[in-house]
């Protein structure tokens, strides 16, 4: 017989779970595994709240199972590590993001691409090696295998550094892989939310011009006067958009929504990339001619493997990159997961966990 999730391990744990697709949070009482030879233990400080928090709480993917535990821009203090641990040592500054194991056997792991293995083991609601369901970061305390933690830079804040765990290596990783990181190149942005925001403060780091495509006309102030994009352009607006054709050397596609790709290839010079790394849930049109015409590509993108994302975060702190977060209570919970559904957040919610998580 099962045991259940307070049994099931001997270290106990507290957090916030989902218990069917209502999505509705509430306290949860599990337990973790005690720390391996090579595992690295951290109490949790601050947890972001992701878009695919909210699809899985919602099972609007079709794979959640429940209890869920949400929870993957997890950072703390390392409380444990095991025998075997090389990297990390109690009292330093770390986090997990989207992964917390895979086969590292396949190509992909050989590449250090753990993120495309086929066994790559998602941070909650996935089964681990020993078969034990993965619980996620709305909680006080996190073990993983030494190989999935991030060592965070001394200067980058906890709290607003936790969104690059997986929005920032989200955008980061097509930024590198694609090449639209020399300087005088020219990137569009679409959308300016989670993703979109991160998008822009990478991009200009690189030194590249930077334009954010956007139905929303409200947020040009924002994009340029705060974020430093060069330029913004309302993707409503046909004039604006027409003026704009053929001035692009690759765009990052950050929206979730249903949204026609016709206009966006049309912004890109020849040979231009259009990266996707928003997930909408209806399949979008592909218009084939527009992409014959100009040897264009339509690509994807998912987050990113460990070394790249220890890159990443190095990188963030060497350039003081952060998200804009807005922190929030863990009672605060359910009323913030309405708000990301209506888009009302600028542009990220982080869970204050070490000082409002209270065990019931």
């Amino acid at each position: 017989m099962a045991k259940s999730p307070e049994r099931e391990h001997p270290t106990k744990a507290f957090g916030w779970a989902a218990r069917d697709p209502s999505g509705v949070l509430s306290p949860f009482k599990f337990s973790r595994r005690a720390t391996g030879e090579k595992d690295v233990r951290f109490k949790v400080l601050y947890c972001g709240i992701c878009h695919s928090d909210l699809h899985s709480i919602k099972n609007e993917w079709g794979f959640s199972t429940y209890p869920l535990v949400p929870g993957h821009e997890i950072v703390g203090i390392v409380t444990e590590v095991g025998s075997k641990v090389e990297k990390f040592k109690v009292g330093d500054k770390v986090g997990v993001g989207c992964m917390v194991g895979a086969c590292h056997s396949c190509d992909n792991c050989a590449n250090d691409l753990e993120n495309y293995c086929p066994k790559m083991i998602l941070t909650y609601g996935a089964t681990y090696y020993d078969g034990t369901i993965t619980y996620g970061g709305y909680s006080d305390d996190m073990v993983a295998e030494e190989h999935y933690i991030v060592r965070f830079p001394d200067n980058l804040p906890l709290d607003a550094g936790a969104p690059l765990l997986c929005a920032g290596i989200t955008v980061y990783s097509p930024l590198q892989h694609f090449g639209f990181t020399k300087p005088g190149m020219h990137i569009g942005v679409v959308g300016l939310g989670g993703l979109g925001h991160v998008a822009v403060k990478f991009a200009k780091a690189f030194g590249v011009k930077v334009t954010v495509i956007s139905t929303s006309p409200n947020k040009e102030e924002e994009a340029i006067e705060q974020l430093g994009a060069d330029s913004f352009l309302v993707s409503r607006d046909p004039d604006q958009m027409l003026a704009a054709m053929g001035t692009m050397d690759g765009i990052i596609d950050t929206v979730s929504a249903v949204h026609p790709l016709l206009p966006l290839l049309g912004l890109l010079k020849s040979q231009g990339k259009l990266v996707m790394v928003g997930a909408p849930d209806r399949p979008l049109e592909l218009p084939v001619f527009s992409l014959l015409m100009g040897r264009k590509i339509v690509a994807g993108s998912c987050i990113g493997g460990m070394k790249e994302t220890q890159e990443m975060i190095d990188f963030a702190g060497k350039h003081n990159i952060t998200a804009e977060v807005e922190v929030i209570s863990m009672d605060y919970l359910n009323t913030a997961m309405e708000r990301l559904e209506n888009n009302d957040v600028r542009y990220r919610f982080v869970i204050d966990i070490g000082n409002t998580l209270k065990a019931s």
